[in-house]
């Protein structure tokens, strides 16, 4: 009888897995140096050709110089961006990347995200080919990651970190209690250790389970039962969007949602999975940072 919630558990949590290539769970330093054992010729000799096998990473090289990108993964969120329709894919969803493809681009370095192109990667370091593995799980490794990137394709950082610190500058003065879900079966929120908790802090928002430790496979996640969440009783919830588009249906029929002083309020609000959860692009994480000013800086 428990198989289908067991399986509705699995599928949430390899969503999450899978989808969050530029955020993966780990508890490996935060930004990975370059993983080859050239890379200290790499960083005297400026990469000219290289393939993201993810969404973030390929949007920083895009930004910091358009004409270093020659591959990389495909995603929806540049689905309709016309600046990247002629930049080849090596990629598509969930498929892994194409090591054939890759190699014909001829790249010099090549961009991975930890714990979701290990295998790629190992295989492309194998043949002599520039490596990087990434991690993004806080505000300062973007930087750090975007600082790093600059110096390895010999471009200039500040523009981009100069467009960081406006995403930020427009805060609330307020500190409401604040929860975030992602899940229903079971109920997962983000504590201090991923992006979304830590967008929380730079934000001032008050995250309730930004201490809490549990046995949640995903780093930076916890479980929290349906006591929990009343007991928390945040002033603002935030559902997020992911593979279940009908999350927020179902956790209003779990028995604590009409007694939550943010269902109360009208204090509930959805958002996006890209640029909360999962970084995903520089203009998810703008779009993010805008709505968070916003619902946070809300009056009751």
């Amino acid at each position: 009888m428990r198989r289908p919630w067991i399986l509705s558990a699995l599928g949430v949590l390899l969503s999450i897995l899978i989808a969050a290539c530029t955020n993966a769970p780990s508890q490996q330093p935060l930004t990975q140096t370059p993983t080859n054992p050239n890379s200290q010729e790499l960083a005297k000799t400026p990469a000219k050709r290289v393939v993201a096998l993810s969404s973030l990473a390929a949007d920083i090289i895009y930004q910091l110089d358009s004409t270093k990108l020659v591959g990389m993964t495909g995603s929806k969120l540049f689905k309709d961006d016309s600046r990247l329709t002629n930049i080849p894919r090596v990629s598509e969803g969930q498929t892994p990347p194409n090591l054939e493809k890759i190699i014909a681009l001829k790249p010099d370095l090549v961009i991975g995200a930890e714990g979701f192109s290990n295998q790629p990667i190992q295989k492309l370091k194998d043949l002599g080919i520039a490596t990087i593995l990434t991690q993004i799980k806080n505000w300062e490794s973007l930087e750090k990651l975007t600082q790093q990137l600059a110096e390895l394709i010999n471009a200039d950082p500040q523009p981009l970190l100069n467009r960081y610190k406006n995403f930020l500058a427009a805060k609330s003065t307020q500190s409401p209690s604040t929860l975030i879900l992602v899940s229903r079966q079971p109920i997962l929120a983000p504590n201090k250790n991923s992006w979304a908790g830590d967008l929380l802090v730079k934000f001032q928002a008050k995250n309730l389970v930004a201490e809490l430790q549990g046995t949640s496979p995903i780093g930076g996640y916890v479980t929290l039962s349906a006591e929990k969440v009343l007991e928390a009783n945040p002033e603002v919830l935030i559902v997020v969007n992911n593979s279940d588009p009908q999350l927020l249906d179902s956790l209003k029929k779990e028995a604590f949602w009409q007694q939550l002083q943010a269902t109360k309020n009208n204090r509930v609000y959805t958002f996006d999975y890209y640029g909360l959860v999962n970084p995903g692009s520089i203009d998810a994480i703008q779009k993010t940072c805008q709505q968070l000013t916003q619902v946070l800086s809300a009056k009751t």
